[in-house]
């Protein structure tokens, strides 16, 4: 384990494992670590639609994936208010389905891939203290490992790939670009015998400034999620003194024209609630001298676009095909920050906005109401939507669909 990489990177759950392998099958030198021991757990959205699945069989993990033995899903519903819009997900790149696999599976997978590669090293139970400079570029990371000992290693970059806390972005003092907090808090839970609707789906319900988020994930458990505005003080406290009930409560109290309560009733939790109140949207620096980051390190929008998988993957992605393409770091690295930049701005920074919105928390207006009922009556603008969420179409294309509908109506 001891020499010099050309690539260390720290995180190695979905942007951190997707990048190592991309590297190693590039010719780099890479150190994978990661403060955890896999299998592990972390808070997610868990979902991952069929773009990305494509991505994943690319990578060579998605027939390990599906041993998990979690269902695929076609179909989304959401309904906003009184108005449903339903329907089946367009398909991408030849995929059809998409999945909610738990974190303790995908991520374990991915690291085992990782170890894998030929030019691989993974470094479990390692946390990071510090980087390493020489003047004013990183060249490497300071560590405590699980026996306690310290340990240093260099490379020629060091990434994060370490989440929304991310040490080597505070230790790189990468600037940030954006920040919008959001109005809501977060919690979830795993149910057993939680009835699914007519075909497992996506299920999103927006009531007035209340919403909840049902999906089937693995070991034949449903993921049931409240999401409650910061400002109701009153169900904040309620969740935090007794989780359960205080989401049971929620989800009778603000849905009850649903089916969710009905379904919820002979369910059993099977793991305590996690959540997170309070967060914010946001969006940083992503590369410098020695350094870059990736995934939630570099950004990260409201969990209600299910995007946070997408963008690690294909994040990873990206950085992999910058890092390939310039031979003479040292020399490069303003070039290649920008193009990093630019290219990571391009793919995802229309969603990031999207996700912005939701973060608001608002109740749906009399503008959007009347919008939504447009796009349920029209089969085409459901696809156009539903298509949103796995790049099959940009927002710009739905704009367009209702433009056309109500240029024809009138």
């Amino acid at each position: 384990m001891n020499g010099i990489y050309d690539v260390i990177i720290t995180g190695a759950r979905c942007a951190g494992s997707t990048l190592a392998i991309y590297l190693s099958r590039a010719g780099f030198r890479v150190l994978l670590v990661d403060r955890a021991v896999f299998p592990s757990d972390t808070l997610s959205t868990h979902t991952f639609f069929n773009n990305t699945a494509a991505i994943l069989r690319e990578i060579g993990v998605m027939d390990q994936l599906l041993k998990t033995n979690t269902p695929p899903v076609r179909d989304i519903k959401f309904q906003f208010d009184d108005t449903i819009i339903e329907g089946v997900i367009p398909e991408v790149h030849g995929e059809g389905s998409c999945y909610c696999i738990r974190r303790t599976y995908f991520d374990h997978v991915m690291i085992e891939q990782a170890k894998s590669e030929q030019h691989v090293t993974v470094l479990e139970g390692f946390r990071v203290t510090d980087v390493l400079y020489d003047g004013e570029t990183i060249i490497g990371i300071k560590g405590v490992d699980q026996r306690d000992c310290e340990q240093q290693f260099r490379a020629k970059i060091v990434i994060g790939a370490d989440g929304r806390s991310s040490m080597i972005r505070k230790l790189a003092k990468s600037e940030l670009k954006v920040t919008v907090p959001a109005a809501a808090a977060i919690y979830y839970g795993y149910f057993s015998n939680f009835r699914k609707e007519d075909v497992p789906k996506f299920e999103v319900y927006k009531i007035k400034d209340h919403t909840a988020i049902l999906f089937p994930t693995s070991d034949d458990l449903y993921v049931v999620i409240g999401i409650v505005p910061l400002e109701n003080k009153e169900w904040i406290q309620r969740m935090k003194s007794n989780p359960e009930s205080g989401l049971r409560d929620f989800l009778a109290n603000h849905f009850q024209d649903t089916s969710i309560v009905e379904r919820l009733q002979s369910a059993q939790l099977m793991e305590p609630v996690k959540g997170v109140v309070g967060y914010d949207n946001y969006w940083y620096n992503g590369m410098g001298k020695g350094w870059a980051l990736v995934g939630d390190a570099i950004s990260f929008k409201d969990p209600g676009m299910a995007q946070g998988m997408h963008d690690a993957i294909y994040g990873a992605r990206i950085l992999s095909s910058v890092l390939s393409n310039y031979h003479d770091w040292d020399r490069q690295w303003e070039v290649m920050a920008d193009e990093y930049q630019k290219k990571m701005e391009d793919e995802f920074m229309v969603r990031f906005h999207m996700g912005c919105q939701i973060s608001k928390n608002e109740p749906i207006s009399e503008q959007q109401a009347a919008v939504n009922k447009l796009i349920r009556s029209h089969p085409v603008a459901i696809q156009k939507f539903l298509g949103i969420y796995n790049y099959a179409n940009e927002p710009a294309d739905l704009e367009a669909e209702i433009e056309s509908i109500i240029q024809s109506q009138s």
